[in-house]
């Protein structure tokens, strides 16, 4: 589509088109296809080759993203992505055009960390998985943003062809079969909530307040709500759990201490508010994928 993130677009072409088989055949017949000939994928154009009829004719329909996820998504694309008879594949916010087609109601997905607050609040019939690289929902699949769409490619083979072509075809693509962790453990900050919103002061003192013990009912009477109450509004503002927020906005917090100090795992723990070290690293380990000793390793300066 117009718009087409071109990393999302050559990473399944790449990687599809160097799987080979046993034999040295190609694992894959790969084409582009799209709503017109001719596409605006910013910095270039591109010529596509073959039209939205392809769609019916897959296996498998990967949806790359677009730059901007405001833009909204042709008719003729979602009416053929609704009755695509293969597997529906997106790479990054392309996430964003299969909710749009209400392709991932009632179903878990993920998108680019940065974007996943948007997705569960625009779409809230979807569960959004913001850590993760990618999630294997059976005939529907979804990656995080930009690189991780190289995992779930290759997952992808490795679901159809098995575990040699799969190692074959990551190493001709020089990246690793499996990765370590989710896209969690890459999330610089929380984007902060929009001005303006009916929940922007108390988010603003709950993350003044994480090193405090909180509790539903603490930030209920904070926001002069009852408990229900708030958790609606929270829910369809952030896409998430009040208590969620905050000990996700904890581990936020607990990776820049990580980063930029020498303090002990143990303290980190204790100053973004958990009251033992093994509820830490199990949360830690739980929201980033990985350790807390291993996250300081591969991300202090």
């Amino acid at each position: 589509m117009d718009g087409v993130v071109p990393f999302d677009l050559s990473v399944p072409i790449e990687v599809f088109g160097r799987a080979r088989l046993a034999d040295g055949g190609p694992a894959y017949e790969v084409r582009v296809c799209g709503p017109s000939p001719e596409v605006d994928a910013g910095p270039f154009g591109l010529r596509v080759p073959h039209g939205l009829d392809e769609l019916a004719r897959a296996d498998t329909v990967v949806v790359p993203g677009v730059a901007d996820i405001a833009a909204p998504v042709r008719p003729a694309v979602l009416d053929a992505l609704r009755v695509a008879p293969g597997r529906l594949v997106s790479v990054c916010v392309g996430a964003f055009t299969l909710a749009a087609a209400g392709l991932l109601d009632g179903r878990r997905a993920t998108t680019h960390w940065a974007a996943a607050a948007e997705l569960a609040r625009r779409y809230p019939e979807v569960t959004v998985d913001p850590g993760v690289l990618y999630v294997d929902d059976g005939d529907v699949l979804t990656s995080a943003g930009a690189a991780a769409g190289l995992d779930l490619c290759l997952h992808l083979v490795r679901r159809d062809h098995g575990a040699a072509v799969a190692r074959g075809t990551a190493r001709l693509s020089v990246a690793p079969l499996e990765r370590a962790g989710g896209q969690a453990q890459f999330v610089a900050h929380e984007p902060p909530p929009p001005e303006g919103s009916s929940l922007e002061p108390l988010l603003t003192w709950l993350a003044e307040n994480l090193h405090r013990p909180l509790t539903l009912a603490d930030i209920a009477a904070r926001a002069s709500m009852s408990d229900r109450s708030l958790s609606r509004h929270f829910r369809r503002q952030t896409g998430t759990t009040p208590l969620r927020w905050v000990n996700r906005h904890r581990i936020r917090k607990a990776q820049q201490l990580l980063e930029e100090t020498d303090q002990p795992v143990e303290r980190v723990g204790e100053l973004v508010g958990f009251d033992s070290p093994t509820s830490f690293r199990e949360r830690f380990r739980e929201v980033v994928g990985v350790s807390p000793q291993t996250y300081r390793r591969s991300f202090r300066p």
